[in-house]
């Protein structure tokens, strides 16, 4: 397998949220299964590096690191278990790897997350 590398515009969001726009995490579920829908699927163990690119205007003062990573990991794998990982075993559980990281962008067309998916053998 050879590397996937992806780019899914639009605003990450978490699992939940609790306040603003509570549709617009089921927005960006839908941003991330419409890009990655033609990608190729994965079957076996990998390792996948996500770099979320948060827009100023919606990190809250309280925290101002932005989001926190595993719960914006959570919907984004729940929606990469519809596309990338639907033919594997477990679904996104063949993620054996992870790396992810967030960045503050100033404006929300910059928005969006960059992924790269490395297959490992397990032997």
């Amino acid at each position: 397998m050879t590397p996937i590398r992806a780019t899914i515009p639009g605003v990450p969001y978490p699992r939940n949220k609790t306040r603003g726009k509570l549709s617009a995490p089921k927005e960006w579920t839908q941003a991330v299964i419409r890009h990655t829908t033609d990608l190729p699927k994965i079957h076996g163990p990998c390792l996948l590096r996500i770099t979320y690119l948060l827009p100023r205007a919606h990190i809250p003062k309280d925290y101002p690191f932005g989001t926190d990573l595993d719960n914006l990991n959570k919907r984004f794998l729940d929606g990469l278990s519809k596309t990338v990982f639907s033919e594997a075993l477990g679904e996104d559980s063949c993620v054996v790897a992870m790396e992810s990281i967030k960045i503050i962008v100033e404006t929300k067309e910059e928005a969006g997350a960059h992924i790269e998916i490395l297959p490992i053998r397990m032997t």
